[in-house]
């Protein structure tokens, strides 16, 4: 069970995880470390198939992130995105991020991921 969030969270100072299939891989997946000053959002990440990964955006009023990315594959491709993230809380109340996603340029899609927050006493790498 799930809780919709109606108000705004601080994201600073948590981690969290993808499991994405397109960046997980068997030795591991995308850790995000995120930052926030006032409405200001921005993270960095790496693991799995990325890496290195920037995002920055901003929170808007109902918890939710407007974002814009740019990661470095494994592959050697260089993409950039943007991306609306909701949070829900989860039962033990860590956050999960549905990631409605962007991708431009010359391998152009969309798509839905989710992220995890790590708890905090498991470490992020």
């Amino acid at each position: 069970m799930t809780a919709d969030v109606t108000g705004a969270i601080d994201y600073d100072g948590r981690s969290f995880r993808s499991a994405a299939a397109e960046t997980a891989t068997g030795t591991g997946a995308p850790v995000g470390r995120y930052h926030q000053e006032r409405d200001t959002v921005w993270a960095e990440f790496s693991g799995g198939a990325v890496v290195k990964g920037y995002l920055v955006g901003r929170q808007i009023g109902d918890g939710r992130l407007d974002l814009v990315y740019c990661q470095v594959l494994a592959d050697e491709n260089v993409v950039s995105g943007r991306c609306v993230s909701t949070p829900e809380i989860l039962p033990d109340g860590r956050i999960r991020l549905r990631e409605d996603w962007e991708r431009f340029g010359p391998g152009a899609s969309r798509g839905v991921s989710y992220i995890e927050e790590i708890p905090q006493h498991e470490p992020s790498a």
